[in-house]
């Protein structure tokens, strides 16, 4: 990849553009994000790290692309660009508290700074109070916008089937609330869930399930197919971490998740190769990522707006 890729970052909503200038510190990561361009997705904001811009990009690669040049977030200047593997495209725009190592792959042009700093105000109100969702556009710059799930196969025909309403269903809410986190965020919980009739004991619940299950459960089990596990170990691996947080999330309310994982569940032993477990996973992980977007942007955030943080005495 030469230097001179350039980006644009647009929240059409807002009147917001920025460009950027992708760059070799993580030549690898940048090229999968290059390629899989132009894309949109719900735009979401750090809601721990400080100014920080986050959204789940359509990238299967970046589970496992290489990227060895990390950085610590809090020291690199505003604007920077940062894949993860996470399948998060991050853009810092001012201070960061968390002291976590990521993987830059550009920067945002000096110009742009101003409008970006905007962009993370609106985008922060959009998440903590408004909740109207707020999608951003990435595009080659000069080129049009436009978007496409990727769609991976698999060899055996149902299995093959599974991924195919996975990846249909992933299409479906991608940009539009999963009608199932609607009601449960509502309150309409068929299970009850929730005792003495709460339902954000509930939701925390559902957050605290929904992000590791895409993040670490199937995120981590491609990359463990990719450095080689045996088969047979990455199925008993993805029976004792997939099966339960599913179903209790079925429980709560996301009966669509829950069906997939026994389907899932069903056919792990036809799945033969390393290459038709990996898409499976992969399309698992981008989906469960993709409702772990939408629940952190439909969580009362503003519920616990009387619980602010203090300065600790001596």
């Amino acid at each position: 990849m030469n230097d001179s890729k350039r980006v644009e970052i647009a929240w059409p909503a807002l009147g917001i553009t920025v460009a950027a200038e992708l760059d070799q510190r993580n030549p690898a990561l940048a090229q999968c994000f290059w390629d899989a361009l132009p894309y949109r997705s719900l735009q979401g904001h750090a809601l721990v790290a400080g100014n920080h811009l986050y959204h789940v990009a359509p990238v299967h690669s970046l589970l496992h692309a290489p990227a060895a040049y990390r950085v610590d977030r809090r020291t690199v200047p505003d604007g920077t660009l940062f894949c993860s593997r996470l399948q998060h495209l991050g853009i810092k725009y001012g201070r960061l508290t968390e002291p976590m190592t990521a993987t830059p792959i550009g920067q945002v042009v000096p110009e742009d700074l101003d409008a970006l700093v905007e962009a993370g105000r609106e985008v922060w109100q959009s998440v903590y109070t408004t909740k109207e969702p707020i999608i951003a556009e990435v595009r080659r710059a000069g080129e049009p916008g436009g978007h496409d799930l990727p769609r991976l196969p698999v060899g055996d025909p149902e299995l093959n089937g599974l991924i195919a309403d996975v990846h249909a269903e992933t299409e479906r809410i991608w940009l539009n609330p999963p009608r199932e986190l609607v009601d449960l965020h509502a309150g309409r919980i068929p299970s009850q869930a929730g005792s003495y009739e709460t339902v954000l004991t509930t939701l925390l619940f559902v957050n605290g399930e929904t992000r590791p299950l895409g993040y670490s459960c199937y995120g981590g089990l491609v990359r463990a197919a990719l450095d080689g596990m045996p088969l047979p170990w990455l199925r008993q691996m993805t029976r004792q971490l997939a099966h339960t947080p599913a179903e209790f999330l079925g429980y709560c309310g996301l009966d669509t998740l829950w069906g997939f994982t026994k389907r899932l569940m069903d056919g792990l032993d036809r799945l033969n190769s390393h290459a038709d477990y990996i898409s499976a996973m992969a399309h698992m992980a981008l989906y469960c990522n993709c409702l772990g977007g939408w629940n952190l942007h439909l969580f009362p955030w503003h519920a616990g707006d009387r619980l602010r943080r203090v300065e600790a005495t001596v």
